[in-house]
């Protein structure tokens, strides 16, 4: 947990073009080890105008690694180990909406998730554990996210509803009219169970979801280019990289817990009793539920 006075680490979830910030200092790869498997690529450790910072390249650098075969739990514990109290996380997304154009940056507030084949949480047998998810982000750091967005004339929305689908592949038309028709506004295929593990890990989190195209229910879809696509997605890395640097000042102010209660989201979450706990699985939570099991 972030107890009063501790300073604030700030991860940052994404790809290569995002973590090529102008002025990170002390930059240093370092491999962490997990007890949940392998971190999808070494972690890369800086300041930035002395706050302190950790990247992580979800995919591996290189994009070695497809969005079902990650290892969530893996990178959210490794995060957690390293101190990170807040996660921005950053993705590619296809928009649902006429209204969100390619280029737009959206600050997600809430996620349907469709995913099947992925490891979505911590807890388990031996250590059951039920956390809340009915606001699945920090609305604290979108709020800061949105006024830095704002800042640097960023088009973004905020608020909107993330449908996470298990991929690679990508959807169908009939799947994306249905998703379209649930009131979905993007389309990606990362953030969960990302959102649900940091959750977990006590860390707040945020997402902003970056419009690549739109989806295939797009009437002009089908006229989409490559080059266009490619286009569009080293234009949102160059603006990631400059939300990261002005978003990091106002993160970099929290003296206190969040007041959204992200830091201590496990205080009423442990339902098993402390002595049916397995000695294995308390060893394996030692950062992320630590916290709540040493007392």
């Amino acid at each position: 947990m972030a107890k009063p006075g501790t300073p604030p680490v700030i991860g940052v979830i994404g790809g290569s073009g995002v973590y090529d910030i102008e002025g990170l200092e002390r930059a240093e790869w370092r491999r962490i080890h997990s007890p949940f498997g392998g971190v999808s690529d070494e972690l890369l450790f800086g300041e930035l105008d002395g706050q302190a910072i950790i990247f992580l390249p979800r995919h591996g650098r290189g994009h070695a690694q497809s969005p079902s075969s990650l290892n969530y739990r893996a990178n959210i514990d490794a995060m957690k180990r390293c101190g990170v109290t807040e996660i921005v996380s950053v993705s590619a997304v296809g928009s649902l909406k006429a209204d969100l154009p390619p280029g737009t940056f959206v600050i997600v507030d809430q996620f349907v998730d469709r995913t099947y084949a992925r490891e979505k949480s911590f807890f388990g047998e031996g250590l059951v554990a039920h956390v809340s998810m009915a606001h699945p982000v920090c609305g604290r750091l979108g709020t800061h996210l949105a006024h830095a967005a704002g800042e640097l004339g960023i088009p973004h929305a905020v608020g909107g509803t993330y449908l996470a689908m298990e991929g690679p592949q990508f959807s169908s038309l009939a799947e994306s009219e249905l998703y379209r028709s649930w009131g979905c506004d993007v389309i990606g295929m990362t953030n969960m169970p990302e959102a649900k593990l940091a959750r977990e890990a006590e860390i707040c989190y945020a997402t902003v979801a970056m419009v690549t195209d739109y989806d295939c229910w797009h009437p002009d879809h089908d006229h989409v280019t490559v080059e266009q696509i490619v286009k569009v997605l080293t234009e949102n890395a160059a603006k990631a990289r400059a939300l990261v640097s002005a978003v990091t000042p106002r993160l970099a102010g929290r003296g206190d817990p969040c007041e959204r209660g992200c830091h201590i989201a496990l205080d009423h979450a442990l339902i098993t009793a402390p002595e049916r706990r397995d000695p294995k699985m308390i060893a394996m939570l030692d950062a992320v539920a630590g916290r709540v099991l040493k007392r």
